[in-house]
């Protein structure tokens, strides 16, 4: 579509020739005499006219202060200017002001004038593209920004209550739990348990769900409320299944495999009897296994077990162990061993017994040495989750 252009000039031959020229080209002219009149035609056409072409030298307002009231209000028009050969200055202050280009009165050559129209409405339609572009990014940008917002306030919301569902620190029939979890994002795919079970049963597990962030620790909500649901019905005396750890794990993975999540964890979960010193426990494609330390040394429990919610056809063993009268039993997410500077995960494995080893099976000495502590704990790879179960003095 043609371009609607306004020609500015008080002389009527200029004017002729210009909007006989530009016609001739298609374009939509408008004229005007003066720059009241052009006013007038601005204000007529306003949103019509696409580019201006104005006189500097008219009697009454000339082309430069004209140039400088329509910049205020509509900066974005286009405008070349035509001046006679000795009004150069005119010329550089109407450039400054933001005309678009200058031709030289008289003009010989309408094609220049042609040129000069095609280079400047092309030019305006660049600038109006971009700013048409920035807004749109503006746009996007709040938009995307008030998500974020939004995002982050859910998260800090769904932080907290994750928090809230893991336990206290708890003394029981003299066993010492404790914990320690480091999420790598605002929401942890890692999460643990430990509870009383009767007057001598402490039930605990550690478990890490695939993936990172709030799929994953959704999860860690359905396994928190099918643990509920089975302490509930062990008080009610309906079920036994909580004393079983492999039938715990086979309930977990049904129960995974029925959301429909696309999502599976592993886990180690125990119950140890406080009064006969007994631990039995199921082992669910975790890794790395549970570090005991006592009076003979430090190592990892024995067992393995396919992960949970991934195959109908899994199958769990309950292991059983003999624990001696003073120990420290600590449990791991994968996590810590990404973070373990060894080549080989059989060198992490040993590296994690010897600092589990060196720090007498402390929470916070170990928490310490891995550097968890300082702002590296803001870069850690994967969630990192802790547990520590103690009895007597090493």
């Amino acid at each position: 579509m043609a371009a609607n252009v306004l020609v500015i000039d008080d002389d009527p031959s200029v004017l002729e020739s210009i909007a006989t020229f530009l016609v001739d080209y298609d374009y939509q002219v408008v004229t005007a005499p003066s720059a009241a009149a052009a006013w007038q035609e601005l204000d007529r056409h306003h949103i019509d006219i696409d580019i201006a072409i104005c006189d500097l030298r008219m009697p009454g307002t000339s082309g430069i202060e004209w140039l400088e009231q329509l910049k205020k209000c509509r900066p974005e028009l286009p405008v070349i200017v035509v001046s006679g050969a000795g009004v150069m200055d005119d010329v550089v202050r109407a450039l400054r002001l933001g005309a678009d280009d200058f031709l030289v009165k008289p003009i010989l050559d309408l094609e220049v004038l042609h040129h000069a129209l095609r280079r400047a409405l092309e030019r305006a339609d660049l600038e109006a593209e971009n700013i048409a572009y920035r807004e749109h990014l503006e746009k996007t940008n709040t938009e995307l920004k008030r998500g974020l917002d939004e995002l982050r306030t859910d998260q800090m919301a769904g932080r907290q209550i994750q928090m809230r569902m893991l336990p206290d620190p708890l003394n029981y029939n003299g066993l010492q739990c404790d914990h320690r979890i480091f999420p790598s994002l605002m929401l942890s795919g890692d999460f643990l348990d430990y509870f009383e079970l009767g007057e001598h049963r402490l039930v605990f597990y550690i478990a890490d769900v695939s993936g990172h962030g709030s799929s994953s620790a959704f999860v860690t909500v359905l396994l928190k409320n099918l643990t509920y649901r089975l302490r509930r019905n062990f008080r009610r005396g309906s079920s036994d299944d909580l004393l079983h750890p492999a039938q715990v794990l086979e309930r977990m993975n049904s129960e995974m495999l029925a959301t429909g999540l696309d999502k599976h964890l592993t886990i180690f979960y125990g119950i140890l009897d406080t009064r006969e010193l007994v631990l039995e426990y199921s082992v669910g494609g975790h890794l790395p296994m549970p570090a005991l330390l006592d009076a003979s040394g430090c190592h990892y429990l024995e067992g393995r077990g396919m992960p949970v919610g991934l195959f109908r056809e899994a199958e769990y063993k309950t292991m059983r162990l003999e624990l001696p009268d003073a120990f420290r039993l600590l449990l791991f997410s994968d996590g810590v061993l990404e973070i373990i500077p060894a080549a080989s995960l059989t060198e992490k494995e040993a590296s994690l017994l010897d600092m589990v080893k060196g720090q007498q099976g402390d929470l916070d000495g170990l928490t310490s040495v891995l550097e968890l502590e300082t702002e590296h704990a803001l870069e850690v790879p994967d969630d990192i989750a802790m547990v520590s179960i103690g009895r007597g003095e090493l």
